[in-house]
């Protein structure tokens, strides 16, 4: 299935893949614990994510992939943890910046495999970035296994010494020689001298390398036998399947040790994307898309066949479900097999449905799981004796976590969530959502999810943002979904319902469903089904019908243009991504250009160019009343590039609505880099707020918000709406510390001030007016104590830095409050033994310290400062025995980097907090 993608998902454009989604229940989001905070962009783009589960041969513990954005690389990071299932303990088995994915036990659960792009220990521009990799599984340092020249592509263990993995060929001499000339020139379609793929097989013990198969083309996916003696693989024949789809790949069950193979299915329109060996080594699994019409699988549902080794034969797995297989970008694209058959997520709308199928003969008996969170339950992967699982769970109010199971048959027993997944979303406000239905095209029932404005009071009315799914063959499900392109908690929080809908041609429904905006009615039937969803909540009487707008990536950009020419006078407002506008020029400079146009519209533009001309906005402009906001990357091989310019210079042109366009350099059609999806984001509220809530502040260019005057700025502000050291704790007076993302730490932005040290301990005594200095006099104990009764009374868990977080706070952080800010020059030692006199003088060290936040705080461009890490108050820590230790620069100390902080007294010792568990 060829879509323009949901990219909200992570999904990453592949011939014939399935747009992704994960499941969840519709329910109202509980209340945060303690003072609700509001979200940012840093929340939504430094989320965790978890993926590619898997548990050990022996079932004790399993492997997996944490993924999430990191700010000076300016780009994503993942690497593999190891998890105890039974104490749920955690390992990290690689650190960096780099990327490790797709880890993979070995037989005997010694040795695990994985794929990452991490530098060889000799490293050599000449190989491709991603290799194969092993680590042990009981500790120890990774190290590489291949040094491919263009990368490995997939693997699968054969035994406890062997891999089997594809790779495309090396170079040959034609390749070599323009390489020598420097010619980097691009033949379009050049079958003849693009590198075929290849399988091959690796020892683990001396690497050698060994070629299992010839072909000339390209093998895009395979599978190998329980015994790892066969394979089955699928041969795509030419370089433009994506495009048109005329020429379907060939499959072959191939001898891995004889060299030998021979080609199966021939003629019949079944193109596997996913294939896997029988655990009971009878055949294999094939996940395909069916679809009704004889030329494109661009709308399709995901079918299940099985090849039966013994007599050659294939059967389509009769499921008992018309919807088919999930549609998702789960484990197996929504199967994993077992010993005596498979399980599968079955499509069902906005949730997942679990089953358990069991294999006998040919035929397959069908049990739905049950227990544990199955209405909830998605990204499953399964022991290899089957009576282990590990499972997604989310819901939209609910962040995803995983969790571990017993499976006994078709009854999931004993569910422990095993993750903590961003523990800082606990104290967010979270929308409470829910599904809706109402009646839209063809008199059909449609289902979408519905946000409500995070401070929803019944009997009042709220403006409403649409934001359609891209696809079209995606959908939106019941599940926690927040990303660059679709953050819906930073709009909620604005006060806004948002409708999601699953419009006629989104995936998940059913073949019918999927197919039914073929042949001319890609517009009609969603944009009548969406117009009809507003009408829908506008009679239910949340919607002011003055304050609709509407957002959305790739075909939901798409869409949101529709609205906006179809109900110019109700959309006031519109940001849109990567879409199109103009059809013509899309159908030749795609990827999937006529196998996406010709199959949606009817015909090519060759067939019926007025047809193209018709459907495309492009010269309608002139009817469009919304201020319009253009995203799109400058490599956007799904929607070129050029569809931006002629959507702005349109609108530029006939200067009737306001619009702004922003293209990012490097970009494909899914934005890569941090600063493009904070930016995308920061211009995205910064639209709405101005031309649909009506709320936007002037922003000053030239006021640095770390700088003296900034910081007074926002002292005067504070003070008009409590304090900018913290928040009030609900139904409390007491003052919560602001806390700030530093990598995996969560750190006070401010030392504890004595207001909010003396809301836990009364007795504690201050004068009128330093409020806000730094609570000084404190013992280790003391501080202890405050963070366990601040845990107590918000809910969440705070304690005191470790000795080694510290350390890498403070590093570098200088030029504060010191003695040497008081002294005008760098006091030495004994200089400041000197002045020891003039301080008792000024009332002693305490008459020294500032208010917290009196210097520029510390941090990288982008990140929120933190203040007084360079001196102010020195700071209780834990040390590496337990025991307090001082750390950082004290006002009544110089700024040496050679004193040690223990020096300073103990009315300049303060600390600050951390939220979260070590």
């Amino acid at each position: 299935m060829t879509t323009r993608r949901k990219i909200g998902q992570g999904i990453v454009l592949f011939v014939l893949a399935l747009t992704g989604g994960l499941l969840s229940a519709a329910a109202p989001a509980g209340p945060a614990s303690g003072p609700a905070r509001l979200w940012t962009v840093e929340d939504v783009l430094l989320a965790e994510s978890s993926s590619d589960w898997q548990i050990s041969p022996d079932a004790r513990r399993a492997v997996w992939v944490k993924t999430r954005m990191d700010k000076e690389k300016n780009g994503r990071v993942s690497n593999l943890v190891l998890t105890d299932l039974e104490t749920k303990k955690e390992i990290a088995l690689t650190r960096g910046t780099e990327t490790h994915g797709r880890p993979r036990w070995s037989p005997n659960g010694e040795l695990i495999a994985f794929l990452s792009g991490r530098p060889l220990p000799k490293p050599n521009p000449e190989l491709g970035k991603s290799q194969l990799w092993l680590i042990p599984a009981f500790g120890g340092e990774p190290y590489p296994l291949t040094e491919s020249v263009r990368g490995v592509q997939a693997f699968e263990w054969s035994g406890d010494g062997t891999i089997v993995f594809s790779a495309p060929e090396d170079p040959t001499l034609y390749e070599l020689e323009l390489k020598k000339k420097k010619d980097g020139t691009r033949v379009v379609d050049d079958v003849d001298h693009e590198p075929p793929v290849r399988l091959f097989k690796i020892s683990v013990t001396d690497r050698k390398i060994t070629r299992l198969t010839d072909n000339a083309d390209f093998i895009a996916t395979w599978g190998l036998s329980a015994d790892g003696k066969t394979a089955m693989t699928v041969h795509q024949q030419y370089l433009s399947f994506m495009w048109d789809q005329k020429v379907l790949p060939k499959i072959f069950i191939c001898d891995l040790e004889r060299g030998s193979r021979r080609e199966i299915l021939a003629g019949r329109r079944i193109v596997p994307f996913e294939v896997h060996g029988a655990r009971d080594g009878s055949g294999f699994y094939i996940a395909a898309p069916y679809s009704s019409d004889p030329r494109f699988f661009t709308a399709s549902i995901t079918l299940l066949y099985f090849y039966d080794a013994a007599s050659g034969r294939d059967v389509r797995v009769d499921l008992g479900w018309e919807n088919g297989l999930a549609a998702g970008n789960g484990p197996a694209q929504g199967f994993e097999t077992t010993p005596d058959g498979f399980i599968a997520l079955l499509a069902a709308g906005v949730r997942y449905l679990p089953a358990r199928y069991t294999k006998a003969g040919l035929s397959w008996t069908r049990a739905d799981i049950e227990g544990g969170h199955t209405t909830n339950t998605f990204g499953l992967t399964v022991s290899r004796d089957a009576k282990a699982v590990v499972y997604e769970y989310s819901t939209p109010g609910t962040p995803t976590q995983w969790y571990r199971a017993a499976l006994d048959g078709r009854a999931l027993a004993g569910a422990e969530k095993l993750t903590d997944l961003n523990p800082g979303f606990k104290d967010k406000a979270v929308a409470r959502t829910e599904v809706v239905r109402w009646t839209g095209a063809l008199g059909e029932e449609v289902e979408g999810v519905l946000y409500y404005p995070t401070d929803y009071q019944a009997g009042r009315k709220y403006p409403l943002l649409t934001a359609p799914h891209g696809g079209p063959a995606s959908m939106d499900l019941d599940q926690w979904d927040e990303s660059w392109s679709y953050a819906h908690q930073l709009l909620t929080q604005r006060g806004a319902f948002i409708l999601k809908p699953n419009y006629h041609g989104s995936a998940n429904y059913g073949l019918k469903w999927v197919e039914s905006i073929c042949c001319g009615k890609y517009y009609e039937y969603p944009v009548e089904d969406i117009e009809k969803g507003v009408d829908f909540l506008i009679r239910k009487g949340l919607v002011d019908p003055d304050r609709v707008g509407t957002f959305g990536w790739s075909n939901g950009s798409i869409l949101s243009v529709a609205l906006c020419l179809a109900n110019p006078d109700r959309y006031k407002a519109a940001a849109v991504g990567a879409g199109d506008v103009e059809w013509i020029s899309d159908w030749a400079n795609v990827e999937f250009g006529q196998s996406f146009d010709a199959y949606y519209f009817g015909k090519s533009p060759l067939e019926d160019p007025d047809l193209y001309i018709r459907l495309s906005p492009f010269f309608r402009m002139d009817e469009i009343k919304a201020p319009t906001l253009i995203f799109f990357g400058t490599e956007d091989r799904n929607v070129p590039t050029s569809q931006g310019w002629t959507h702005y210079r349109a609108l530029y042109h006939l200067d009737k609505v306001p619009v702004r366009f922003l293209l990012f350099p490097g970009e494909p059609h899914a934005l890569q880099v941090y600063a493009h999806q904070a930016r995308k984001l920061e211009e995205e509220m910064a639209w709405f707020d101005r031309h649909f809530f009506k709320t936007e502040k002037p922003v000053n260019e030239a006021l640095k918000k770390d700088s003296p005057l900034g910081l007074a700025l926002g002292l005067k502000a504070a003070a008009r709406v409590g304090s900018r050291f913290g928040v009030r704790a609900k139904g409390s007076k007491t003052l919560i510390p602001e806390a700030v993302r530093r990598g995996e730490l969560e750190i006070g932005r401010f030392e504890v001030t004595r207001a909010q040290f003396a809301a836990f301990d009364p007795s504690y005594r201050f004068a009128a007016g330093t409020e806000n200095f730094p609570a000084g006099g404190v013992s280790f104990d003391q501080a202890r104590a405050y963070a366990a009764w601040l845990t107590k009374v918000t809910g969440q868990a705070w304690r005191l830095p470790t000795e080694d977080e510290a350390a890498k706070l403070y590093e570098g952080a200088s030029g504060e409050n010191t003695l040497d800010h008081w002294a005008g020059y760098a006091v030495n030692p004994d200089d400041a033994r000197r002045l020891e006199a003039k301080v008792r003088e000024l009332g002693g060290p305490a008459a020294l310290l500032k208010e917290a936040g009196s210097f520029a705080g510390a941090g990288k461009e982008g990140e929120e400062p933190v203040f007084d890490l360079g001196g102010n108050a020195a700071e209780w820590v834990v040390g590496k025995d337990g025991a307090g230790k001082k750390a950082g620069r004290s006002a009544d100390r110089p700024s040496d980097p050679t004193a040690r902080a223990e020096e300073a007294s103990p009315e300049c010792t303060g600390f600050r907090v951390v939220r979260g568990k070590p």
